[in-house]
Order: structure tokens, then C-alpha cells, then sequence
């Protein structure tokens, strides 16, 4: 048992060895395609007036958030595949910094697509109030809850995390995320302790928007299906694009959750690719149709 253990190994780069060259260029395609789509979509919303909408605010926040989590990521792994490195050694206060950044903005994105949920059911099924319901201060204050939410729940966790005592200083990981510290633990009631935070504060900033989504498409299409056919076709079109990249975030999450059931090569290539894949239908001309 150590507390005081100041570097930790991450041994998922090997899994990557054989193919590390070809998957350092792919891996470096996408993150410099996550970077020039965020900021293609970026430029489009702040200089087209039609899109200063709430909708749109919030594409913009996720966006904001793909770029921090992508380049916490990316250029180190890109220079670990490079260098050949079978066995990555990071600092734990290094490591305890990117679980930080991915596990916070990963809820935060989870939590500003239920934002996005919100304004679309406002938008359908509550037109007449939209304007007051949706003004400057609520958009406000729902970015400053999704992102600060996640990021009070995020430190609790590594604030736990960074007391645990470390028996096992090398996991098969390709990055720091709180799981990493869990499964380097000893075990014990500090380990429970962090696992009971972890899924209490998981249900509050994804299982609890999950359900708020799901609860307001519901909606949606009940109203939808007591309309007329344009307007059902138009509400729908603006709302397919949010729908798929909620579901690429609920598989990502998922997948995260349930790691230990996919082979450590799937996961491993499964973890990367959700920021791409959100992109492209971000960038789907449907998204920004006017509503």
C-alpha cells in the first residue's frame, strides 16, 4: 500500500504497437479534423445572425468542449505512438489533471444535449412562451450549471480518488480517467467509498439528463403525431441531428462504463472516436435549418 506513489504507468499504448504508425496518422486526421469542424461550425453560428439562437449556444458549448477534450488527449497520445513507447509514464498529479478535463467535460456535454432537448421542446411544444422561457439569462444560467455541475461532481471524484492507496502503479489505459486511480487501488472502504460517489454523481449529471432527453423527444412526438405532416417533417428535421449525437454520447458512455466486457484493443479505438463522429452530424446542413 502507497500514498505516495508519483508516477503511474499506462501500458494501452502497447496494445497499439504493432500498427502504432498508421493509427498516428489516423488518430492525427481526426484530431485535426475535431479542430477545423469546431471551428467551421463556430465561425458559421457567430457570423450568421439566424443562428444566434439558443440551439445554437449550446452547439457551440459542446463544441467548445470537443476541442479541450480532444487536445487533452491527442497530442500525447500522437507523440507516445511516434516515440514507440510501450509503457507511458505520467505524473499522478498529470494523470489526476486529464481525468479531471475528460470526466468533466464528458458530463458536461451530456448535460448541455439535455439543454439542447429542453430548448427544442420548448421550441415545439411551447412556441408562444419560447421567447420569454428561453431569454439570455436562462441560456446563461444553463451553461453555467452544465458546466459547473460536472465539474464540482469531477473534483469530489478526484479529490477521493487522489487520497486512495495505490498497490498497482501500471493499468491498461491510453489516458487518465477516474477509473484509472480505482483500478490501481488497493481495495478496501476508501475504494467503496469512491466507487458509491462515482455512481451517485454519474446518475445526476448522465443518467438524469438521459432521462430528461428521452422524456422530452417523447413529448415531441406525441405533439408531432397530433400535427400536420410539414410541420411534424420540419420539427423532426431539426431534431435528428441532436438525437444522433445524443445517441453516439449515450454509446460512448456506455461503452466507458461497461469496459471490462470489450476486448482492451476495442475499447481502447472505441474511446476516441465519439468527437469525430459528433462532427460530422454537426456539421449535417439539416442542423441548421431554421426553426
Amino acid at each position: 500500500m502507497n500514498f505516495s506513489v508519483s508516477t503511474l504507468h499506462l501500458d494501452g499504448v502497447a496494445q497499439l504497437y504493432e500498427h502504432r504508425l498508421w493509427l498516428a496518422f489516423l488518430f492525427l486526421l481526426l484530431y485535426v479534423f475535431v479542430m477545423l469542424s469546431d471551428s467551421l461550425v463556430v465561425y458559421i453560428v457567430c457570423s450568421q445572425r439566424r443562428l444566434h439562437q439558443p440551439m445554437y449556444v449550446f452547439v457551440v458549448a459542446v463544441l467548445v468542449n470537443s476541442a479541450v477534450g480532444s487536445t487533452s488527449i491527442y497530442p500525447k497520445l500522437l507523440w507516445d505512438l511516434v516515440q514507440g513507447c510501450r509503457v507511458v509514464q505520467v505524473s499522478r498529479l498529470a494523470c489526476l489533471c486529464q481525468a479531471f478535463l475528460t470526466g468533466s467535460l464528458g458530463s458536461s456535454s451530456f448535460m448541455l444535449l439535455s439543454a439542447m432537448a429542453f430548448d427544442r421542446y420548448l421550441s415545439i411544444c411551447r412556441p408562444m412562451r419560447y421567447a420569454a422561457l428561453m431569454s439570455p439569462y436562462t441560456v446563461t444560467a444553463l451553461l453555467l450549471v452544465c458546466w459547473m455541475l460536472p465539474a464540482c461532481r469531477v473534483a469530489g471524484a478526484m479529490f477521493l480518488s487522489s487520497r486512495l492507496p495505490i498497490c498497482y502503479t501500471q493499468v491498461t489505459r491510453i489516458y487518465c480517467d477516474t477509473y484509472t486511480f480505482i483500478s490501481m487501488s488497493c481495495g478496501g472502504a476508501s475504494t467503496r467509498i469512491s466507487n458509491m460517489y462515482g455512481l451517485m454523481s454519474a446518475t445526476i449529471t448522465i443518467f438524469l439528463p438521459v432521462t430528461f432527453v428521452l422524456f422530452s423527444y417523447g413529448r415531441i412526438l406525441v405533439i408531432c403525431l397530433k400535427r400536420s405532416r410539414t410541420f411534424s417533417t420540419k420539427a423532426l428535421n431539426t431534431c435528428l441531428p441532436h438525437i444522433l449525437v445524443f445517441m453516439n454520447f449515450s454509446l460512448t458512455a456506455s461503452t466507458e462504463l461497461l469496459h471490462r466486457l470489450v476486448p482492451k484493443m476495442g475499447h481502447i479505438l472505441t474511446s476516441l472516436k465519439s468527437p469525430s463522429f459528433s462532427k460530422m452530424i454537426f456539421l449535417w446542413p439539416h442542423a441548421f435549418s431554421k426553426t
